[in-house]
């Protein structure tokens, strides 16, 4: 092999991955490269989302595999000389990929989400665009022979999801304004807004309302599963003409200078904390035990993180600022008090 680098070497530092997913790319990065003969290491990274120094230990790790075929476990040739890379030997992985049972149920049901932002689903026809109803028939055709159970799926709200948006798409055909209760995680409270909308769109895996909120007197993007209660309302929508859409391809999470930076270390039962709340950064634990994350977010009002650091129990700890760590004692003490 030529070309191989140490490992680390490169920009960008890496992201938290379970060696399943590191799997998964690996079983599909082989053949998409050798299946161009020669792909730049730019352009592979951003295919599969990773950075160049991720996509090097990726390559690293697969100059080891041996494949039974052509003949006894035969080493995959591969180089990145020059920023290109070129695999041969690697024809046992030419054939295509099968997707597993969870697999499978998890890109339906994308789909299926994508179809009811869009609008499609239930449609009589589908769109010329992109004809969402016809993948997902082909899909469920393809997948009809998986019959094992999903052992990890699971679908929180979509029902509730879709009936939401049902009521959203009818206010932003009729241009007509919404009344909703609107949940705050950052402040652990319920609000209730007057929205004009604007549109629907999903945003990894989860549907957003964009609108101009009367409350905040500006654009916002409200989750829809934190959405409590909705009602369209017979007043006529008025988007100010200075609105303009969130550019979502820079990320959602945009932090005021003056929030708070909060750093938490999380258990493997709590890593849903990472997935739920707006972060800065997700990365492991330097210090803590295996399997531990350290999740950094910034919020305005640490009171609510006080009562998640508290909930949590013994399966999170605040590790700054100071003065929430002494908090959160404070009150773990005073709640000890009462028993």
């Amino acid at each position: 092999m030529t070309g191989k680098a140490r490992r680390g070497a490169g920009p960008g530092a890496p992201r938290v991955v379970t060696s399943a997913e590191r799997l998964r790319r690996l079983l599909a990065l082989v053949p998409y490269v050798a299946s161009r003969k020669v792909v730049s290491l730019a352009e592979t990274a951003a295919t599969f989302g990773v950075t160049e120094r991720e996509l090097i230990d990726d390559l690293n790790l697969a100059w080891c595999m041996e494949l039974k075929e052509p003949q006894p476990y035969c080493p995959i040739d591969l180089s990145y000389e020059g920023g290109e890379i070129v695999i041969a030997q690697a024809e046992a992985l030419d054939r295509p990929l099968r997707l597993a049972a969870d697999e499978a149920n998890a890109l339906l049901m994308a789909l299926r989400m994508l179809a009811d932002v869009s609008g499609e689903q239930g449609a009589a026809e589908p769109s010329p665009q992109f004809p969402i109803g016809s993948v997902i028939a082909k899909l469920e055709a393809a997948a009809a022979g998986l019959t094992a159970p999903p052992s990890r799926l699971a679908v929180v709200g979509a029902d509730d999801d879709r009936v939401l948006a049902e009521r959203l798409r009818t206010a932003l055909a009729g241009g007509s304004r919404v009344r909703m209760r609107y949940y705050v995680p950052g402040r652990d409270e319920a609000t209730e807004r007057d929205v004009d909308p604007m549109r629907l769109l999903s945003v990894d895996g989860r549907t957003y309302l964009e609108g101009w909120c009367h409350r905040a007197e500006g654009v916002r993007l409200f989750r829809l599963d934190r959405v409590l209660d909705l009602a369209v309302l017979d007043e006529p929508a008025r988007v100010p003409e200075s609105a303009e859409p969130v550019d979502v391809d820079a990320g959602l999470f945009r932090p005021s200078p003056t929030d708070v930076l909060v750093v938490l270390d999380v258990s493997a039962a709590a890593r849903w904390v990472a997935e739920y709340y707006a972060c800065e950064s997700v990365t492991p634990a330097p210090d803590g035990p295996e399997g531990w994350t350290r999740v950094s977010l910034r919020t305005p009002d640490t009171g609510w993180v006080r009562r998640l650091a508290l909930r949590l129990g013994g399966d999170g700890r605040v590790i700054s600022p100071p003065h929430l760590q002494a908090e959160v004692r404070q009150s773990a003490r005073a709640a000890l008090d009462q028993y």
